[in-house]
């Protein structure tokens, strides 16, 4: 992820998403994940925001405590997060612009996760594949088919080449999908994982609810996926 300037337009809605250099993974364990989360909810602000002095053993203060307390002085947000999905080398986001540069200066702010992961694991050097990609959604077809595309991507964990095959239980891997912490899919179907990120409103109303927002992704696990293609390269 770089913070190189971009132009996007205000309402309009971005698929935002980037691998892991030479795809190599980018979250070994599950405070990985949840660093990353957070930044998706605290970045997402025109206040700075400490990340680490939220998860940090700091005293008698929890850290849920101390999340807390963060969340009462978070500003505006900067983007209209209405969805997300992280594999272990890749992330999937579908963000809105409301404020000029809003995209770009979240981005930025996300670049924190490279700094996280090198002080973690003893590395140096880039940790993403160059430039995150930012492709606007053209048409509402587009909106049906990446809200299903991202969030299935975990079944690749659980059955590889599933698109080629299909998948050999939709109603399982439904209800893995639902429990999959690391993605907003359970939090539309009212799981309340990450509820704090995204903003729900949008996907709920274009589809008619959360029953037709699962009912989507039902759709795109028994066809398979093949209508379009939004793999990282």
């Amino acid at each position: 992820m770089t913070n190189l300037r971009r132009d996007y337009e205000i309402g309009e809605i971005y698929h935002v998403l980037n691998r892991g250099v030479e795809r190599r993974d980018i979250f070994l364990k599950p405070q990985d994940y949840s660093r990353f989360i957070l930044g998706l909810e605290f970045f997402n602000s025109s206040n700075p925001a400490r990340i680490w002095d939220m998860v940090a053993n700091t005293g008698s203060v929890s850290a849920g405590q101390r999340i807390e307390a963060q969340r009462k002085t978070k500003g505006p947000p900067l983007v209209e997060s209405l969805a997300f999905c992280l594999m272990p080398n890749h992330f999937h986001l579908i963000l809105r612009e409301i404020k000029d540069d809003g995209i770009t200066e979240f981005m930025s702010k996300m670049v924190g996760y490279s700094s996280y992961f090198n002080k973690q694991y003893k590395r140096v050097g880039p940790l993403f594949q160059g430039r995150y990609k930012a492709i606007r959604v053209k048409q509402e077809s587009q909106l049906d088919v990446l809200f299903a595309y991202i969030h299935t991507n975990p079944v690749d964990l659980w059955q590889p080449g599933w698109r080629e095959h299909g998948a050999t239980n939709v109603d399982t891997m439904l209800n893995k999908l639902k429990d999959y912490r690391w993605s907003s899919f359970g939090d539309y179907m009212d799981r309340h994982n990450c509820p704090q990120v995204t903003r729900r409103e949008f996907f709920k109303d274009y589809f008619g609810s959360a029953q037709h927002c699962e009912a989507a992704v039902r759709k795109w696990l028994e066809y398979k996926g093949k209508e379009l293609d939004f793999s990282v390269e």
